[in-house]
Parts: C-alpha cells; structure tokens; sequence
C-alpha cells in the first residue's frame, strides 16, 4: 500500500529555535521527539523569502532565478510542475490545510476572476480542505462556534486581552490557546484523518505561526522571561548597523512595527531592548504553542496506527530576525532569515533514527526528495536533489557543500524601495552562496557583502574592500556565477529533436 505524505510547515520559524539542535531556552518537546525518531538536517536553508517566493521554492524544487515569484502577489507561471501535481499523478488527492500564498498566473483566467485580487491563492494541484487566509474569517467562525468572543473588527483580535499594544508588555492574546489558529488547523486535519480511514493521504498541514503578530496566548505569553533570553547578535548600535549597507539603511527608515505587533504605530527602529525583548519572548511563546499542536498531530497517527504509514516531513518557508541586527521579520542575507529547520521521518529508515545530518541542505531539496521516496521520478527542470541517499544512512557524493538563496526587495506597486535606492525595478535584488567558511553577497545594483564566518560568525565586518580579501571575493563571486549558469531553466534543455526522434529526457 502506498505511504501516507505528512508535509507539515510552520511559518517563520528560525532554524536555531529548537531544543533538539541545542537552543537554551526554546521549549519543543514534540518537534523534539520527532527528530529522536527520524533525521534532522542541522544545516537547512530556505531559498527566498518572503512567503510567496519561499513556498515557491519548496513545493516547485526550483530556485527563485526560475520560479520568478519575487514577491508576495508574483503570479506563480503555470507551466512549472510542483509537489501537489506530481502527487495527483501518482494516485493521490493533496489536501491543504492552510495556505500556500501561490498567486495565480492571470494568463490562465479570466479578467474578472476573484483569485486576481489575492496572493493568497492555492497551488495548482492541491484541494484546500481548509482554508486559513490573512482574513482569518474560517479561523473566526470557528471561534464563534466555540463561545470565543471575536471583535467586531475580527483583526483587532490580535490585540492584548489588556494593556497597551506597544511598547509590548507580554499580556496574553484574547483566545485560550486551545482555541488558537493552530488548534484550529490541527483540529481540522484530525477529522480528515479519520474520515480518511485505511486509504493512502498526501497532506500539507501549513501552520500560520510563530508568523506575526507576535502575540501568545496563555500559558504561552508568559513562558519566556524576556531577561532571560540570549544576547541579541547585532552591530554595537543601530547606527553602526545601518552604515554598513546601504540596504540596512533602507530598511531601518521603513520597517513598520505593525508588521509585528498589532496596533503599534512608527518604526521597529524606535523599540528600545526591553521591547525587543518581549517581542522575542512572544516570538518563542508562539513557537512552543504550535509545537504543542504538532504533537497532537503525531499522537493522533499513532494512536490511530498511522504512524508508522506515513512520511512525515517537517519544515518552515523562512526564518525570523527576531531583534538580531537590530531587525525583525524576513529580509536580506542574514542566516537568521534563512536558516530553517528540517525533519524528515521516514516509516522504513529505522537505521538513521535520532541522527543528525551535518551536510548542507536547500528547501529545494524537500520536493525531490518526497518524489523519491514514492519512487517517483524527479524532473529534470527541478534544481533541487533528493535527499533520500541520507535517510538510507549513506552521504550522497553529491552532497552540498555550500548553499545559495536569493531575495528580491522590489515594490512594484509603491516603488519604495527603487526610490529610496535609486536603483531601477530589476535591479532590486541579491544573491547570497554561503559555505562553512565564507558568505559572499552579491546586489545587482549595490556593493557586495563579505564575511569570513569563522573568524566572524556574527557577520559585522564585511571584507569585500579589504584589498587582502579580494581573491577570496573573486573565487566567490566566480562560484556564484557558475551556480546560476548551471541552474538556468532546464525544462527542455536536456533533449534534442534528431533524425530518429527526440532525444534525451525530461
């Protein structure tokens, strides 16, 4: 019988927040114990952010230079394969519990379609069980039938049950945490479950938290004392961080607090530390309550004997700054943005349970490497590589060795940031190969960034100036170059029209 397919994804999760891979405080029990009983890559790094091109690049297994989704509200084109297509061509029915943020390609539909008017569409493929939107309406149904109140402006629900929105203070969310979005997301995937009796499933549970607003429910909002948390990693001043590229400054001057706490008004910039400290205290709260769901999740298949039938894979689209750098959010070339976690339980790898995977890894690898699991073939126009060689405990020869990903801070619609950095639309973007060694940073109209990460892991000297450093910014930039030529669009680059037909393959 085929395997069950448990794609499970909780948005903006930091790949060092996890207790299972060392952090301090972060309390993840469940996560925890998945990652006992199957494999976690330690090196993990998603390709693009924010959600629209990060989700792209997981569920296509293309980097963004092919996808081409720069931003949240880029149409995703039709013609590229994806997870949940490949699924329905091996006998399955996706369902979607959440979202993917996948804008559809307005060539397809007509002029007055609704789907034009959103980014928050659903990949092509997938049937979406339950939808879970930025309008939060299901989510506030749900509430209602559950004697929650939910305020007249639903959003405002976001708001602390008491007390001021900012500065933050800590005060719990207005909903109990058995009523939160996740409980609502679990609660719905159980029934499908069940429903679902002995019949092979391919589900996408996409979770919207730790995902701002940075607002915990109780017990959550109070797990973390806001003095206890680790140092922030960051340049002596907000000054000296901004000086240090002309993009950091861009983005102190805008990044609005609203984008993180409900009801605040000016730039992240003016929070003091104490904020910044509660804010990453919420930031864990909201970690550890959806790390409670997920183990409902898990216990619900083993209590119902699915368990051990199901591929479980467990990943998020990007990280969080979390006050690191003085910033918040998803943005730019830091690994905080990037860096992501990765668990993948396969029901027959019993031989790599508890190991940890110390090789770098690329969320385009996570599409491939379901498909092979199914046995299904990958295609060629696919960047991404299977990573199935280390659930079977062996290091494939072509193992990563470095890492890449992209980001794209255009604003076709306001032309903020072309006019604050007088740089044309295309010119907008970067492009980052990192390895154990080095970062190198490439802007398409800005300087390059440099860091020697050994002697500099906190990334606050860059070298690319550094006349000493030049060869090493060459070699790098070099690779990066390669690394693009290699991966241009193969979709039909691997066959040729002959005499005596097509050759080649797809």
């Amino acid at each position: 019988m085929p395997m069950n397919v448990l794609l499970i994804t909780a948005d903006q999760w930091r790949g060092d927040c996890l207790g299972a891979v060392g952090h301090p405080l972060v309390k993840t029990p469940a996560i925890d114990a998945l990652a006992a009983d199957g494999l976690l890559f330690r090196k993990h790094f998603g390709q693009a952010v924010p959600c629209s091109p990060a989700r792209a690049s997981l569920l296509t297994g293309l980097y963004q230079m092919n996808h081409r989704v720069c931003r949240n509200g880029t149409p995703l084109d039709a013609r590229h394969d994806n997870i949940a297509l490949a699924a329905r061509r091996l006998g399955y029915e996706p369902v979607l519990f959440g979202y993917t943020d996948s804008a559809v390609d307005p060539r397809t539909c007509d002029p007055n379609d609704p789907r034009l008017l959103t980014y928050e569409g659903v990949l092509p493929g997938f049937t979406q069980r339950q939808p879970l939107d930025e309008a939060s309406e299901a989510w506030f149904a749900w509430l209602r039938r559950k004697g929650v109140a939910v305020p007249e402006k639903g959003l405002d629900i976001y708001l602390p049950a008491e007390g001021p929105a900012d500065p933050p203070a800590g005060a719990a969310a207005r909903y109990p945490a058995e009523f939160s979005e996740a409980a609502f997301l679990t609660e719905r995937f159980l029934d499908y479950s069940d429903e679902m009796g002995s019949a092979p499933w391919f589900a996408h549970i996409s979770f919207l938290r730790p995902h701002p607003p940075f607002i915990a429910p109780e017990p959550y909002n109070r797990m973390y004392d806001p003095d206890a948390l680790p140092d922030f990693v960051r340049a002596g001043s907000l000054e000296d961080e901004a000086t240090s590229h002309p993009f950091l400054a861009h983005v102190f001057e805008s990044q609005a607090k609203s984008s993180f706490v409900a009801g605040a008004e000016g730039l992240t910039r003016d929070w003091d530390d104490a904020a910044r400290r509660q804010i990453r205290a919420s930031y864990y709260g909201l970690i550890s309550e959806v790390d409670a769901q997920i183990g409902r999740v898990l216990d619900h298949l083993k209590a119902k004997g699915l368990y051990d039938e199901t591929l479980i894979v467990l990943t998020t689209d990007h990280g969080e700054m979390a006050g690191d750098h003085h910033l918040f959010g998803k943005l730019g070339y830091f690994d905080q943005a990037n860096h992501i976690p990765l668990i993948i339980r396969h029901p027959d790898a019993a031989d790599v349970r508890g190991r940890q995977v110390e090789a770098f890894s690329e969320a385009v690898d996570v599409t491939p490497t379901i498909l092979d699991c199914l046995g299904a073939r990958i295609p060629r126009a696919m960047d991404g590589r299977s990573l199935k060689p280390f659930l079977e405990g062996r290091t494939p020869d072509d193992a990563r060795s470095e890492v890449h990903w992209e980001f794209d801070f255009r604003e076709v619609v306001s032309g903020t940031a072309q006019d604050a950095l007088g740089l044309a639309l295309d010119d907008c973007s970067l492009a980052v190969i990192r390895d154990a060694a080095f970062k190198y940073v490439h802007f398409t109209g800005l300087p390059p960034l440099l860091f020697d990460l050994a002697a500099d892991p906190a990334e606050l000297r860059n070298l690319a100036g550094d006349p000493a450093h030049q060869g090493t910014r060459l070699r790098y930039a070099e690779k990066l170059l390669s690394w693009r030529a290699r991966h241009l669009d193969r979709t039909l680059t691997g066959l040729e029209l002959t005499p005596e037909g097509v050759r080649g393959s797809l």
